[in-house]
């Protein structure tokens, strides 16, 4: 027999990628080892006579390396894909909430720009209205005053009868009520205890009693059953203007004279009638 002797290769079933890799590497090792040997030994040693076939990598085993490298570099380049869409979709929402906010903003922006301008035009209506009732207050005493006057040189002395003087029972208590807040001041919409306007003040003073007018002149001017300005009697209502569309109203607390918040001049007020004679009356008592 031959001291050299040949090692056969028989075909073995397929391994891994990662087995192959791992004994080829192997393989390679073991002969770095005999030659680094080799060299280091005796000058006189004796050659080698023997030889080892060491495996090979075949096709095989070089197109599964190839496909492993491949997959992991696509691998890798899906992953870089994915986080690149990722950023851009966080930075679209980022973007997104972002316009929302500012459109909100701006949104109440202009809400409250037109509460405040309706306000200010709310404001000059109101303002506008106390100056035509002050106007018209003025030109119906001022006729008055006329009339008053013109029958004074006439040689007139005829007084003006307006009826009963004396209150009695709840209109005692109206007339006592509105009597005692004379002095308070006027303000347009004021319900007391310390400021008034005139449906106000009439509303308030027959609340005493129990009685529970409409808030506003134009109402209360027809709450009750119309009267005669000659035929008054304590508690009743006076009324400036026409009925239904009154402007101003007061209480009539006898011997002539009536009780109202006039305007912001002159506040709660104990007037003559003479001094501003009303349009008409009526009784809710």
């Amino acid at each position: 027999m031959s001291h050299t002797a040949h090692i056969p290769s028989h075909r073995k079933p397929r391994r891994s990628a990662s087995k192959l890799a791992l004994r080829a590497g192997v393989a390679g090792g073991v002969l770095s080892t005999i030659a680094v040997a080799g060299a280091a030994g005796p000058a006189q040693a004796e050659p080698v006579t023997e030889t080892i076939e060491m495996p090979t990598l075949n096709a095989d085993l070089s197109a599964d390396l190839s496909s492993a490298v491949a997959a992991s570099a696509e691998a890798t380049q899906q992953s870089a894909l994915d986080m690149e869409l990722q950023a851009k979709e966080d930075a679209a929402a980022a973007k997104a909430a972002k316009e929302a906010k500012q459109a909100k903003a701006e949104a109440e922006r202009k809400a409250e720009a037109e509460a405040k301008r309706k306000a200010e035009e709310k404001a000059k209506a109101e303002a506008q209205e106390r100056a035509s009732r002050s106007a018209e207050r003025t030109t119906l005493a001022a006729a008055s005053r006329s009339a008053v006057s013109s029958s004074d040189e006439g040689g007139s002395s005829a007084e003006t009868s307006y009826g009963s003087s004396q209150a009695t029972g709840s209109a005692a208590a109206v007339v006592a009520f509105a009597r005692a807040q004379v002095g308070d001041a006027y303000v347009s919409g004021g319900t007391g205890p310390n400021s008034w306007d005139c449906s106000g003040l009439v509303q308030a003073a027959f609340r005493q009693i129990g009685v529970d007018l409409p808030r506003v002149s134009q109402d209360q001017s027809t709450a009750g059953t119309q009267v005669s300005l000659d035929n008054l009697q304590p508690g009743d209502i006076l009324y400036w203007g026409g009925a239904g569309s009154a402007y101003h109203v007061a209480i009539y607390v006898g011997d002539g004279k009536f009780v109202g918040a006039q305007n912001p001049g002159t506040g709660v007020a104990e007037r003559p009638m003479d001094y501003d004679r009303p349009t008409g009356a009526v009784r809710v008592l």
